[in-house]
């Protein structure tokens, strides 16, 4: 498609790199944004960047030194805007497990789910947007973790990709259970639909809604598949617009001072 659109041609991959390098972006920037669109993220996406000394919880002062680590603004700033994120996350940060919990959602969104649903929303309005929760851990990975890790990143990949089924060179290192078998089944017809028509619905699978201006998205369990809407809404508002507000204002406040 990109060498449809920019003219670059396909005859040679290196001819095409080397032209695309000097087009403007504007040029297939449009096109892109009417292709249909899947995306989404799992209920546990920070869960993988856990410390392993976190079982017993974490105390503030961690959770606001890893939070500095993601944040690129070294000015005078930095306190501030950590502050304001831990304090949505962990309250007070009395509560260790509170804390780690908070910790781990902060992580999985700042690095992946709030960046799918911001996509989602610059897509939504050119082409067809579908965008999930996957809700399920696979139990052979369940039990080789802390009971309190939920599904991290990438652990879909195992259903979609249809491991569950593999009986030669590339093995589970455990099994699936019936019921994670046809939870494989669903999801690889919901993307396998998608591929071929840019839709993933069809015959027999729960209807998954578009995601447009009422932000309807599926969440994918282990039994069922059941439409949600505005997924981590109060989050998504709170680092897209509600911090960024407050910083700008201690930014202000700060100038006013000099």
């Amino acid at each position: 498609m990109a060498a449809n659109v920019s003219g670059c041609g396909h005859e040679n991959t290196q001819k095409l790199a080397d032209c695309m390098k000097n087009l403007d972006f504007d040029t297939f920037k449009h096109e892109l944004l009417t292709v249909p669109f899947m995306t989404g993220a799992n209920d546990d996406e920070g869960g993988w960047l856990l410390p392993g000394v976190s079982v017993n919880g974490m105390d503030r002062e961690s959770v606001q030194n890893i939070i500095s680590l993601f944040n690129p603004d070294v000015r005078q700033t930095l306190p501030f805007i950590s502050g304001l994120i831990a304090e949505e996350y962990i309250g007070n940060g009395e509560d260790r497990v509170k804390n780690r919990d908070g910790f781990t959602e902060m992580l999985g969104d700042l690095t992946f789910t709030i960046p799918a649903i911001k996509t989602a929303n610059a897509h939504r309005g050119s082409a067809p947007v579908y965008l999930y929760e996957f809700q399920y851990t696979p139990k052979f990975l369940q039990e080789r973790r802390p009971s309190f890790v939920g599904s991290e990143h990438g652990d879909e990949l195992i259903l979609v990709v249809g491991f569950c089924f593999t009986t030669s060179q590339i093995k589970l290192i455990g099994e699936c259970s019936e019921e994670e078998m046809q939870l494989s089944r669903t999801v690889m017809s919901y993307w396998a639909n998608f591929a071929r028509t840019g839709s993933p619905n069809g015959d027999g699978l729960a209807h998954w809604p578009k995601y447009g201006a009422e932000e309807h998205y599926l969440e994918i369990r282990l039994k069922e598949q059941v439409a949600g809407q505005s997924l981590k809404k109060d989050r998504f508002v709170f680092m897209t617009q509600t911090l960024p507000e407050k910083v700008q204002q201690q930014k202000a406040k700060k100038h006013s001072e000099l």
